[in-house]
């Protein structure tokens, strides 16, 4: 069954980690009952230091706390830390920590970004606790108000009871979650959705988004940091720009965590400029971010679009449909349009055997991977 859209919500877009991480310490410090947060990575440093400080002076005030990190994610997080947390009274879960069952089991990530402060605000994004988000890694987030708050309390709760869960501690086992509070219905609000993916075997998200390629009518625009799409995307983004619709990716440039993946990205871009999509690869630094622009529709959270996470991991986007934000977007998409360097179909073409040969070799290890079970 599809997610429902709810009318009556508020959503702020914020872009960059100077606005979305003061947005959500400040609400996190405001927390009266309950605070839930939900990440991939967390590692120890001055970012997880800050968002430490503001769960364990919460649950020190008697609000009840609730972290769960992807038991890979958050290999970085030292004992020390943890245990900061545990003494403090936050209720620390782990995510399908690494062991000795099955490889497809352990290459199943929690790559969701969730934060629910009292049943009345949420955010999600691409953010994690790690410190490249204060300086090395340009992602936008955004805060959500409204009917849709309970929704993302809900895919929260659901997995924190799931059996790929465990308790950090025996004390946060025996801790029953803090019921949920029903959130504010704004008049004025925008119509959105909380979306989620779980793996192969629950692909909302995918799914939205080929239905909103197939039917843009002006423009789809693109940005992830991981560019290795299904063919079933590729293709839509094709069949779009040859109809007429203006179609743009924005991608890193060199500036990557991971450059073997932007190669065996590359490997597309021939095709794709072929049929009259146009790629921009941002400089400034590496961006992290993961939003979709079409016509009036938006969708900002964790998924990466490429096939390695659509496979394998837990992923979770906010939808909306609002010509007011649509055009935030817009502005934001045309800011980093100008800050990238566009490539240029012809240049690409006759690009050096050095370049091909990278691609080739991504390419094969990446399709490897992709048979793993």
């Amino acid at each position: 069954m599809s997610p429902i859209w709810r009318e009556g919500n508020r959503v702020t877009l914020l872009p960059e980690a100077s606005r979305f991480l003061p947005a959500m310490l400040d609400a996190i410090h405001g927390a009266r009952h309950y605070v839930l947060v939900e990440l991939y990575l967390m590692a120890s440093g001055t970012l997880a230091d800050r968002v430490s400080d503001a769960l364990t002076d919460a649950a020190r005030r008697g609000v009840s706390v609730y972290l769960l990190l992807d038991g890979f994610g958050s290999m970085g997080l030292d004992s020390d830390d943890r245990q900061r947390l545990r003494h403090a009274g936050v209720q620390l879960r782990l995510f399908n920590p690494l062991g000795f069952h099955s490889l497809a089991r352990n290459l199943s990530r929690d790559h969701r970004k969730i934060v629910v402060v009292d049943g009345d605000v949420a955010f999600t994004g691409g953010f994690g606790a790690v410190d490249e988000f204060l300086d090395a890694w340009y992602e936008i987030a955004v805060r959500i108000e409204g009917p849709v708050v309970a929704d993302w309390e809900a895919l929260f709760r659901r997995l924190w009871r799931s059996r790929l869960t465990r308790a950090d501690s025996a004390k946060a086992s025996r801790q029953p979650l803090t019921a949920p509070r029903k959130p504010t219905r704004y008049p004025d609000g925008v119509r959105g959705r909380a979306m989620s993916a779980r793996g192969y075997r629950y692909q909302a998200i995918r799914h939205s988004l080929h239905r909103r390629v197939e039917t843009a009518q002006t423009r789809i625009w693109l940005c992830t940091p991981y560019f290795v799409p299904t063919f079933a995307l590729r293709r839509r983004l094709a069949r779009a720009a040859k109809r007429g619709v203006d179609v743009r990716l924005l991608l890193p440039g060199a500036k990557h965590d991971h450059p073997g993946v932007r190669y065996a990205g590359q490997r597309f871009y021939q095709a794709m400029l072929k049929a009259g999509v146009r790629i921009y690869e941002f400089q400034p630094t590496f961006i992290h971010a993961k939003f979709v622009l079409a016509d009036d529709w938006v969708s900002i959270g964790s998924c990466n679009f490429d096939h390695w996470n659509l496979h394998w991991n837990l992923e979770a986007n906010q939808e909306v449909d609002d010509p007011g934000l649509a055009d935030e977007v817009r502005a934001l998409f045309e800011r980093h349009f100008a800050a990238s360097d566009e490539v240029d179909a012809a240049r690409w073409a006759a690009r050096p055997w050095t370049q091909r040969a990278r691609e080739w070799v991504y390419g094969l290890l990446d399709a490897a991977m992709m048979r793993l079970k």
